[in-house]
């Protein structure tokens, strides 16, 4: 039963792309670790050299599961500018799609007051798209669409972020070209063509006492022809060493967040997903898991708390 339903889900979210309806962007828990590859502007906020790494399974158990991976580095050049680059791989059904995107990003920061940035980010990015359709034999069903094979395709992506040490927001759009994927001059009526995704990203910090910090966020991701994505999270901070916390996507799923700080300059994140949705909670609810890893090695400069306090 699970093969059969995974095989509809499947078809459904590549099928769904090519009748033109909306094509969304990998889905991550720890956007708040993972904010390079969703808003340029971000780059050098910390004021540190960063390597993060983030690897996400979804739907535990389940063969041929969505699975993703990303891989980041940044680093101010100076208090207002900072550069990155970013690698996202994003692979369903054992290989028969896999999504791998190159990023290389660029951020300029300028203070509007004693206690607030500006930042705005532009990125420049590499897409490379394989799809085997053949490979559904293996979950019970063929398909005569063509495959694709290491198609690039080019594109650039927007940002803005705004902060003061206690509030943040940013809005961007990671991937601003809308390319298409299948050539239908042979009269073939498929055609894939990927959307825009905007990104609004929010969230506070608030100091209870002096060892403990509340961390609300939230992160709103907007396609056409998908559904509004909404998640909402809350985490405690102690000693700036140990924070949980727990999320809410909405009609999607419920999260519960761990961070521990393990040295000064190594951090680790986990995270794991129960779905809320009917299907979800009857047929595949092993859940989803994060896990992050992020090393800085070099401080440099200080973007008035850009990052620091929330990220």
């Amino acid at each position: 039963m699970k093969r059969i339903i995974f095989l509809n889900i499947l078809i459904w979210s590549m099928i769904s792309s090519i009748t033109v309806t909306g094509q969304q962007d990998p889905q991550y828990t720890q956007y708040m670790l993972n904010t390079q590859v969703i808003n340029p502007a971000l780059v050098g906020s910390r004021g540190v050299t960063t390597i993060g790494a983030l690897y996400r399974a979804q739907w535990l158990g389940l063969d041929g599961a969505p699975t993703t991976q990303t891989l980041h580095f940044n680093t101010p050049l100076s208090e207002k500018v900072g550069i990155g680059f970013s690698v996202v791989n994003d692979e369903i059904g054992n290989g028969t799609s896999q999504e791998t995107f190159v990023d290389a990003s660029f951020s300029y920061s300028l203070p509007v007051s004693n206690y607030a940035n500006l930042s705005f980010g532009i990125k420049a990015s590499a897409n490379i798209l394989n799809v085997d359709f053949s490979q559904l034999v293996n979950y019970g069903a063929e398909s005569n669409l063509p495959n694709i094979d290491n198609k690039f395709s080019p594109n650039f992506g927007v940002g803005v972020f705004y902060n003061t040490e206690r509030f943040y927001a940013g809005l961007s759009v990671p991937r601003i070209l809308e390319t298409e994927h299948f050539d239908n001059s042979s009269q073939n009526t498929y055609l894939a063509s990927e959307q825009m995704n905007f990104y609004l990203i929010s969230g506070f910090v608030f100091d209870l006492n002096p060892g403990l910090k509340l961390r609300p966020g939230m992160l709103m991701k907007a396609v056409q022809g998908a559904p509004l994505s909404v998640d909402i999270s809350a985490s405690l901070l102690f000693n700036e060493t140990f924070s949980f916390g727990a999320a809410y996507r909405l009609d999607s799923a419920v999260s519960a967040l761990f961070g521990f700080q393990v040295t000064e300059k190594f951090l680790l994140g986990l995270s794991y997903d129960w779905e809320t949705t009917e299907l979800g909670s009857t047929q595949f609810n092993d859940g989803s898991f994060e896990v992050f890893l992020r090393f800085d090695f070099l401080n440099r400069y200080n973007r008035n708390n850009a990052g620091s306090n929330f990220f």
